[in-house]
């Protein structure tokens, strides 16, 4: 459970920040409201409430999600409520999904 290091000396090893996937997915649960900007290299989901610019490699809007302002992402994925602007590659629009926003897109899927 517990080492002690060969060198008490040396400082402890830095984490390595390398490449980071966009495999990684940020959960905004639903007790949250966020009010500003939010910035991944991954996949954010929001369960919560979002307002401000909101830019991520993907972006989930749960059931009870709901995002306000401005999104940027390859991927979006609306289940809740979206309002504002959103500029996508991919925009998908499930059966419950409400949304009133400007929407820049090349795929569209509903």
């Amino acid at each position: 459970m517990f080492s002690k290091p060969a060198d008490p000396v040396a400082p402890p090893a830095r984490p390595t920040t390398g490449n980071v996937s966009s495999n990684n997915r940020s959960i905004l649960s639903s007790d949250l409201r966020i009010v500003g900007d939010i910035t991944s290299t991954g996949t954010i989901e929001v369960l919560g409430d979002v307002e401000g610019t909101l830019s991520a490699h993907g972006l989930v809007i749960g059931g009870e999600g709901r995002v306000s302002g401005q999104v940027s992402a390859e991927t979006v994925e609306v289940k809740g409520k979206l309002d504002g602007r959103v500029d996508s590659q991919s925009f998908t629009l499930r059966a419950a999904a409400q949304v009133a926003a400007d929407v820049t897109y090349s795929t569209l899927i509903i």
